[in-house]
């Protein structure tokens, strides 16, 4: 397979303005946007730390998950314009919370650096799973992805940006080997990338680190960014 390079990215700059916003962006801190990525994922994982991934779902957590779900889809732009989200409420996420809780636990370990073919075929099993749920007879990329990576952190989202960025167009077997050939060249890099959610209490970081897909995600959004609005 044809060597993916860097891209001439430059990797701390792109870390830094999206931790740091430029411009109206404010950046990832407390109350921006950015954060929702923060809260959504800390709230799914702090199930499956604790070994209790089901519990997702119970009539307890069931409202909170839906929540934490649809503002962090809503402030990354999947709510806007014509999208099929925007007539629903929450309500519209439990089959699929449900599901989540349901699927292969081995969707909750996978990451970059273990894209292999087994792994890469749950992926893709896992976003027909999240079609299914949603009950759409066309879902975009960019969903399903954003979905992930806000329950799972396991794939970049394939949004305008990082597709730009990236220089890929649709989620499969061929780019997600692409994303794993790419940190296989800039691991060294990657690897030392360490940064923590952000805690809703406290605004603090927590104990919990970016996944290499979500830092892949994070380089390739706003090298994306510059490249469509030449910044």
């Amino acid at each position: 397979m044809k060597k993916i390079g860097i891209y001439k990215m430059n990797f701390e700059n792109n870390i830094n303005q999206f931790l740091n916003g430029l411009g109206k962006n404010g950046g990832r801190n407390q109350i921006e946007r950015y954060a929702s990525f923060d809260y959504c994922h800390n709230h799914f994982q702090s199930f499956k730390e604790e070994g209790k991934i089901e519990k997702i779902a119970n009539s307890e957590n069931m409202e909170m998950s839906c929540l934490h779900l649809g503002f962090y889809l809503a402030s990354w732009g999947m709510l806007r314009g014509s999208s099929f989200l925007l007539e629903k409420s929450i309500k519209y996420y439990e089959p699929l919370i449900y599901n989540i809780t349901k699927f292969d636990k081995k969707i909750w370990e996978i990451d970059v650096d273990n894209y292999k073919e087994d792994n890469i075929n749950l992926l893709i099993e896992c976003k027909e799973m999240i079609h299914s749920s949603l009950k759409k007879e066309k879902l975009t990329d960019t969903l399903a992805t954003k979905i992930m990576l806000g329950v799972f952190a396991n794939v970049p989202a394939y949004d305008a940006y990082f597709r730009k960025g990236f220089k890929v167009h649709s989620f499969g077997h061929k780019t997600l080997r692409m994303i794993a050939d790419f940190y296989e060249e800039n691991k060294n890099i990657i690897n030392k990338l360490k940064i923590m959610t952000l805690d809703f209490s406290s605004g603090k970081e927590t104990s919990r680190r970016y996944t290499k897909a979500k830092i892949i995600d994070m380089i390739c959004f706003i090298e994306g960014q510059k490249k469509i609005h030449n910044v």
